[in-house]
């Protein structure tokens, strides 16, 4: 049984949009597509977002960490959560997570610097 009560990939395989290219090949992207494209959209922001330092960035870190493991625990658990779409969602979550503790740490670096 697939997410949302369907069988295989269930609604995340519906495309939502076709496009005939100048080559002749069509273009499709579903509606998994389309969560991937609005998941990477939001990472950038996540971590335009994680180049500040502040004592709410300790609190983004947390909540980071949390989404990724719930997308973990979740993919490994849950039949439904065994798509594509699911992996690279939580894929996207791990790169934000080691992404924001990377930036931090570089500017946690560069502020204890003593030049």
């Amino acid at each position: 049984m697939g997410l949302f009560g369907s069988s295989g990939g269930g609604v995340w395989d519906a495309q939502i949009w076709a496009m005939t290219l100048i080559s002749g090949g069509v273009w499709r992207m579903t509606l998994g597509d389309m969560l991937l494209l609005v998941g990477l959209v939001f990472m950038f922001f996540e971590i335009l977002k994680s180049t500040r330092t502040s004592n709410a960035s300790v609190l983004d870190h947390l909540l980071s960490t949390f989404v990724f493991v719930a997308f973990l625990v979740e993919f490994l658990v849950v039949p439904g959560a065994a798509t594509s779409v699911f992996f690279l969602l939580m894929i996207m979550a791990l790169i934000d997570l080691m992404a924001g503790f990377s930036v931090s740490i570089r500017s946690a670096g560069r502020d204890v610097s003593f030049n």
